[in-house]
């Protein structure tokens, strides 16, 4: 009596197994890749000491530096933020800088010293000067900072981490429409670019 085998069909059946066992594969490999990228990223930053700029938009650079109202924000998490300036009645100008310290450290934006905090012109932790950012010096017209002393208190003392700060900035221009950069360089025990923003006193 003959009896026709019943075929065998492994292949439907393992095709399921087969495809799920890619795909478990291929999310695991995923996995790896983003954790590889995201652990050289940390890697780099932990090599240039987490003090570079990282923007979108301007850069914040000598040669693209940010406008009014716009943020700094480094690397390790320290964020920086030049209001728009406010005309006042009697003809100045007030804006805030705010410190935003995201960081995991206690930060001293003023440095050591109120005397070399703030400046016009030099390599003070805040300056505020006539001018854009590539110029020298300004031609033409001159910029008064009135309140740099009281600027210049409120950026010593020690800012913890998680902690937030501004500081009060009022200037009187020569005349109106005057171009001015506010350079920030924040101290740090290792390095930390200097953010550039540009205004214009309207």
């Amino acid at each position: 009596m003959d009896t026709d085998p019943t075929p065998t069909d492994t292949a439907t059946a393992d095709t399921p197994r087969w495809f799920k066992g890619c795909a478990v594969a291929a999310l695991c490999l995923l996995g790896l890749a983003g954790l590889g990228a995201w652990a050289l990223a940390e890697f780099e930053k932990g090599l240039d000491g987490y003090g570079q700029l990282e923007q979108s938009g301007p850069s914040g650079y000598v040669a693209d530096p940010l406008g009014p109202g716009a943020t700094a924000r480094y690397e390790d998490g320290l964020k920086i933020t030049v209001s728009r300036p406010r005309a006042e009645p009697d003809g100045t100008y007030s804006l805030t800088v705010t410190y935003d310290n995201d960081t995991d450290e206690e930060l001293r934006p003023g440095g050591d010293s109120a005397a070399t905090a703030v400046s016009s012109y030099g390599d003070a932790p805040l300056a505020v000067r006539a001018g854009r950012s590539l110029d020298d010096h300004a031609s033409g017209y001159t910029l008064d900072w009135l309140n740099a002393q009281a600027s210049a208190a409120a950026l010593l003392p020690p800012l913890g981490a998680e902690r937030k700060r501004t500081v009060p900035v009022r200037v009187r221009p020569s005349t109106k429409g005057v171009p001015v950069t506010v350079e920030v360089r924040p101290p740090t025990a290792g390095f930390r670019e200097t953010a550039y923003f540009q205004l214009t006193l309207d």
